[in-house]
């Protein structure tokens, strides 16, 4: 299992380095500079202000001494928040999304699971035929409708929640629901599907023949190779909902991360487009690792493999 774990965190850092090195020279393609807004400056400051920040020296040069700056931890400086350091402004953005975010991951995730089992259970019935309805509802209507529904209905009509705005818990509950309707269809959509497949293998009928009860096959037998697939999507979901959407966070006025890349782009900020999109891809491939880890310790087999290979 080290072995297993070695490898894939080489693996980790091999990409991240890929993914930094193609981000850092395809945003120097952009046009313009940080300072093209700026029409009120004029040009000899614009000029003076480039050499501040190493803007003028050649690009290898600046890629080196980037790199040399992420292995020291530093992300540089914003260029358009009156120098405040990019990790300060993800720092400020990335706790409200990342509530609302684990939030939608946990309650979509235990009802998808309990949906997806009860359907594959009860297939053929009612119950089955409103899971599948649901899944299909949560895959087709985008999260964002979702969310205006339940700001408008549970925030303002019904004055059970807060409708927006950002402060207590309370605030993050509706987001936190509108994010999740995706994850429960997802979910719940690969737990029917696989769980009907293992209920039908020969290990299915040798449990039951060696008298073990009905919960614990469906539970130590079927529910668990039924999970394997539904954590492949895991990964990617946690990310996108830890990291934000960017609508559902306007609808409710949640401060996260969302508003942060849009801003970053559309003012030629490198630096914070490099931090974020670096704070973006070491999640997404920190969800990949322990996506791998996970495959090992639910199916063994899979990390004896990687160990002949």
């Amino acid at each position: 299992m080290g072995r297993y774990i070695l490898q894939r965190a080489i693996y980790m850092v091999i990409t991240l380095w890929v993914i930094i090195t193609i981000t850092f020279f395809l945003m120097n393609l952009l046009p313009g500079s940080p300072l093209s807004n700026e029409d009120r400056l004029p040009p000899e400051l614009k000029e003076q202000i480039l050499r501040e920040y190493g803007l003028d020296q050649p690009l290898p040069l600046r890629y080196v001494q980037y790199l040399g700056s992420l292995l020291q931890g530093d992300l540089g400086i914003s260029y358009h928040y009156d120098g405040r350091s990019v990790s300060d402004l993800i720092s400020q953005g990335f706790p409200a999304s990342a509530q609302i975010g684990l939030q939608a991951l946990v309650f979509g995730v235990l009802l998808g699971v309990i949906l997806g089992s009860i359907a594959a259970l009860r297939r053929g019935t009612w119950v089955d035929n409103a899971a599948t309805t649901l899944a299909v509802l949560g895959y087709s209507i985008p999260s964002f409708v979702f969310a205006a529904l339940l700001s408008y209905y549970v925030g303002v009509k019904w004055g059970i929640l807060p409708p927006g705005l950002w402060g207590t818990w309370q605030h993050s509950v509706l987001p936190s629901l509108a994010l999740s309707v995706l994850v429960i269809a997802q979910i719940s959509r690969y737990i029917r599907t696989e769980m009907l497949e293992v209920l039908g293998q020969d290990y299915m009928k040798t449990a039951k023949a060696k008298g073990l009860s009905r919960g614990v096959t469906i539970v130590r037998h079927a529910l668990r190779n039924s999970l394997i697939p539904a954590i492949t999507i895991l990964g990617p979901l946690a990310v996108n909902l830890l990291t934000g959407t960017l609508v559902v966070e306007r609808i409710f006025g949640v401060p996260g991360m969302g508003w942060i890349f849009v801003e970053s782009i559309n003012i030629n900020d490198y630096t914070l487009i490099m931090g974020v999109t670096i704070f973006y891809s070491f999640l997404i491939i920190l969800s990949m690792f322990i996506v791998d880890v996970l495959y090992g310790v639910v199916d063994p087999r899979i990390r004896i493999t990687e160990a002949k290979e």
